[in-house]
């Protein structure tokens, strides 16, 4: 065998396995496969100046690459079991907790020392969100900042770099069971292990699907969440974000009875792009240092859509919308409330006319256009009901950047190991199904990697 340990993707998931992995064991022979970019190749090249959008890459610096697509987002990592994956499903409401935890100190240790950590214990929010029919989940929350988790993926590499072989843009083509372990194939070379750990997370979720169905592996169909990002003035939620940094709401829709919920909060951040498998959505970023700051929060309004028989394909439907978005906008369309709620088309003139400065160069239009009407209504009335919690959210001139997709992986059979039908083959991380947040993708990956070591 060429080695010990091949991990496949160099997300959360995949380092922190890496770096467990080398605490019981600094003498095994483990090697990482990443598709993108190292670390300080990553580079968006939209600068606002002579790049404003998105120019389509060949590998997207913001979703691939060491760290994974997490390098770029604003660095949250919540503690928690009531929402961000289903872990606690298969190891333990406990352990995955102390695994958060554990994930947690790692992080302090490697730079991020000195960020606050937010939670909603004991907040007044909590009965203010329900006296509105609004519920606040409950949360601790760690949050580096854009620029700190940087430097804490820029530590982790350093420490891991002289302990493990690392391949950057080297994606893997195919996963074969060999005799006594498996062999990756990546471009026209082959390398063969005892044991393999996939992480590619969200943006590997075709990829994943792949192997799979080559593999015989047992899946279980998943969801798709779709929606909006919206921005305005961050005075607006301030009250909010000032105590609790991220606050996780959701709602049930009067008309529909649909369960539209904020998401990656981002105070005093900024709208950015992203590049799934060559289709624009939007998604968003903070910062901890103030002089990165600008004076808007933004967070995502999702509506979660499950699939029964005899549908199966719940990414393709996402990426059909964002296909129809990025047709009628280019790219990412923004509109403003009031011009949604009044059926007329956001326009140039409009935008510039508003009372808020976007911090992303979007196409102004309609995304009624583009989203189900049973999605954008549900979030239409989830707009109205945040209004009574955080006043001015209903606003005329907020903005709603379009269209905003989670895509999840078809949830892969495994045990509580994370192992799949083929022993020592470990699937993790976001790419599983099973985990849609930083924390969790990274306390699966240290399961995993103490699973093995007791083996």
């Amino acid at each position: 065998m060429n080695y010990d340990i091949i991990i496949i993707g160099a997300g959360p998931g995949g380092i922190f396995a890496a770096y467990e992995l080398m605490q019981h064991n600094p003498n095994l022979k483990v090697a990482v496969f990443e598709a993108g970019h190292a670390l300080n190749k990553r580079h968006c090249p939209i600068d606002g100046d002579k790049i404003k959008t998105c120019i389509g890459c060949k590998s997207c610096s913001i979703m691939s690459g060491f760290g994974g697509a997490g390098a770029f987002s604003d660095g949250k990592y919540n503690i928690t079991n009531d929402f961000g994956g289903t872990l606690y499903e298969y190891i333990g409401k406990k352990q995955a907790m102390d695994l958060m935890h554990y994930v947690d100190e790692i992080n302090m240790r490697y730079g991020g020392n000195g960020c606050k950590l937010y939670t909603t214990a004991g907040t007044k929010f909590k009965a203010l969100c329900i006296q509105n029919d609004l519920h606040l989940l409950d949360a601790s929350v760690r949050h580096l900042g854009t620029d700190i988790n940087y430097v804490v993926l820029e530590n982790l590499y350093a420490e891991l770099k002289d302990k493990v072989t690392f391949f950057f843009d080297a994606p893997v083509d195919a996963v074969k069971v060999i005799p006594g372990g498996y062999e990756v194939t990546v471009k026209d070379s082959a390398y063969s292990c005892q044991k393999c750990i996939v992480s590619v997370g969200r943006s590997g979720s075709k990829w994943m699907e792949k192997v799979c169905k080559e593999l015989h592996i047992p899946t279980n169909s998943n969801r798709v969440d779709l929606g909006v990002r919206v921005e305005l003035p961050a005075t607006v939620f301030a009250h909010l974000t000032d105590e609790l940094y991220e606050s996780k709401i959701v709602y049930r829709t009067k008309q529909y009875g649909d369960k539209v919920r904020t998401f990656c909060m981002n105070p005093k951040g900024a709208v950015v792009n992203e590049n799934t498998n060559g289709i624009i959505t939007v998604n968003g970023h903070s910062y901890e240092d103030p002089a990165l700051q600008t004076d808007n929060t933004n967070f995502a309004l999702l509506v979660s859509k499950h699939f029964s028989e005899p549908f199966k394909d719940s990414n393709g439907y996402g990426e059909s919308i964002a296909r129809l978005s990025n047709m009628l906008g280019g790219g990412v369309i923004v509109q403003r409330f009031g011009d949604l709620i009044r059926g007329r088309r956001s326009t140039p003139s409009r935008m510039e006319d508003a009372f808020i400065t976007p911090t992303l160069q979007a196409t102004p239009g309609d995304l009624s256009l583009v989203l189900p009407k049973r999605i954008l209504d549900g979030i239409i009335e989830m707009i109205y009901a945040l209004d009574k919690v955080a006043p001015g959210t209903a606003n005329d001139d907020t903005l709603l950047y379009g269209v905003e997709v989670k895509f999840y992986n078809m949830e892969v059979e495994v045990n509580e190991h994370l192992e799949c039908c083929y022993p020592g083959l470990y699937i993790i991380g976001d790419g599983s199904g099973i985990t849609h947040s930083l924390s969790h993708a990274s306390a699966s990956g240290i399961h995993v990697a103490r699973a093995i070591a007791q083996s």
